[in-house]
């Protein structure tokens, strides 16, 4: 339950951030050309029976604008005067126009209220991103400083690769550190540079893999090469995640210590760490099929064949694991394995503002090189709601992690909120273009139905994507 608070904390207080200032650029926009804002709210105050939905609001003396907080979660508004938003009050438009409403204003002072929110996100992201920069700087492992290279799998293997290979880079650009990037450019390359026994290699790509297979397969195209060494032991483990109740783990009863080597699981040899979670997994799909508690319990007994740090014997250990298939030991992270060759930048303040910018920049184009996989039915499948949203935050509360989430949520709140769908930010500013160029308003009757359109396909979106948490957390779907 502690872990689970302290990610929901993260989560509420982040996305509370980004709507405030989300809805502040509207609201400040608005004021500066003179159009009165009703209400300004975090999240929405539906109102259930008599009750307004209200969490709390104040309306300031002398101000015609109410601001508070509403319980539903799912984002925020201002509600700005003689405009037809999701508040949906059509009785307004009925009443003359009034000078201080936003319908009055020439176009060019509506398109700028309506794009002060997403300018402000996408300024904040940046601007997070630079004091990262500035106060943390980058640390990093080079993907080439990686001497005992990546571990890659049979669909890798059947285009030249093999393990250990060292990716130095490709025709758009050489590797940084081992992230989403490399998967990004490994799919659209026509060839990758490596490292082979020493000697420099180039290996011939088609320049159209598909990225959300490289990502979801089993196992990954490639990932680092980690060697199935013991580093830390846990005598404990919860029951659940967020239980206080516990039981002692696998690896403590079977007696494994630092710098034990696991050679095989179930009788499968395995000579990474890659193939011994490869073998996990391969034990939960046959687990998800289990019809009984009995076949189940089966199933999670396994043997381990282990190489001893002490004397270098070899012990045949039999041991039952967690119902979640946890064996209770830990091997070491990429930055333990490769500390000495460790890249630290650090920034100066005004350097930083270029580095920020730059590595905003590039998260923002990496997402939006990902949505063609969206329109496809593993892109629908991976769609995610506010579980998955809320579980990228650490169980621990740590800064770094928190503004650099939060940095990468103002990215993609920005970017969604510019599309050209109805409702959002991005459809209100495609009917003012429409307007500069025809010279002649969408008529208020199209932009009621419009609104509706595009509030039911947000619904719709809403409810696929937090459908498919509920179906991953009940393990119908990976």
């Amino acid at each position: 339950m502690e872990i689970f608070l302290i990610k929901l904390l993260q989560f509420i207080l982040s996305i509370s951030l980004l709507v405030l200032l989300h809805e502040g650029g509207h609201a400040l926009a608005s004021k500066l050309f003179g159009v009165r804002v009703e209400k300004f709210f975090i999240f929405f105050d539906v109102s259930i029976g008599k009750w307004s939905g209200k969490l709390f609001s104040f309306k300031p003396k002398n101000s015609e604008t109410e601001y508070g907080m509403g319980w539903l979660p799912l984002g925020g508004y201002c509600k700005i005067a003689g405009m037809i938003d999701e508040s949906m009050d059509t009785d307004q438009m009925k009443r003359d126009p009034q000078p201080w409403e936003f319908r009055t204003k020439p176009a060019w002072q509506r398109l700028i209220i309506m794009v002060a929110g997403v300018t402000v996100n996408f300024v904040l992201a940046l601007f997070i991103y630079s004091m990262i920069m500035f106060h943390w700087g980058e640390s990093y492992v080079r993907v080439a400083d990686m001497s005992q290279g990546m571990k890659f799998n049979t669909e890798a293997k059947q285009l030249g690769f093999r393990d250990h290979d060292i990716l130095v880079g490709t025709d758009k650009r050489p590797f940084k550190d081992f992230n989403v990037d490399v998967y990004r450019d490994l799919s659209e390359a026509h060839y990758a540079d490596i490292i082979r026994g020493g000697k420099k290699m180039r290996i011939s790509l088609p320049g159209h893999i598909n990225l959300l297979g490289m990502l979801k397969s089993t196992p990954r195209f490639v990932a680092p090469f980690t060697p199935a060494v013991v580093d830390t032991v846990l005598q404990r483990l919860p029951v659940a995640e967020g239980s206080k109740d516990s039981i002692e783990t696998p690896a403590w009863k079977i007696g494994l210590k630092k710098g034990d080597k696991i050679l095989a699981l179930n009788g499968k040899a395995v000579d990474s760490y890659n193939e011994f979670t490869d073998e996990i997994s391969r034990v939960n799909d046959q687990l998800t099929a289990a019809k009984s508690a009995a076949d189940s319990l089966r199933l999670r007994k396994v043997t381990l064949v282990v190489s001893r740090a002490a004397n270098g014997k070899q012990d045949t250990l039999a041991t039952t694991l967690t119902a979640d298939l946890k064996v209770g030991f830990a091997v070491p992270s990429i930055y333990q394995l490769y500390e000495k060759e460790m890249t630290h930048k650090s920034y100066s303040f005004l350097e930083s503002f270029p580095a920020g910018c730059k590595y905003g920049w590039d998260v923002l184009a990496g997402y939006v090189s990902d949505m063609q996989y969206v329109f496809t039915a593993d892109g629908a499948k991976s769609l995610g709601g506010f579980g998955s949203i809320g579980s990228l935050f650490p169980s621990q509360w740590d800064w770094f992690m928190f503004w650099k989430m939060t940095a990468f949520l103002s990215i993609i709140l920005a970017f969604m909120n510019i599309l050209p769908i109805p409702a959002l930010d991005g459809g209100h500013v495609l009917f003012l273009l429409y307007e500069i160029i025809a010279r002649r308003k969408p008529s208020d009757k199209f932009m009621i139905y419009a609104e509706y359109t595009g509030i039911t396909i947000l619904v719709i979106l809403m409810v696929v994507a937090n459908l498919n948490d509920i179906l991953r957390w009940i393990g119908v779907m990976q």
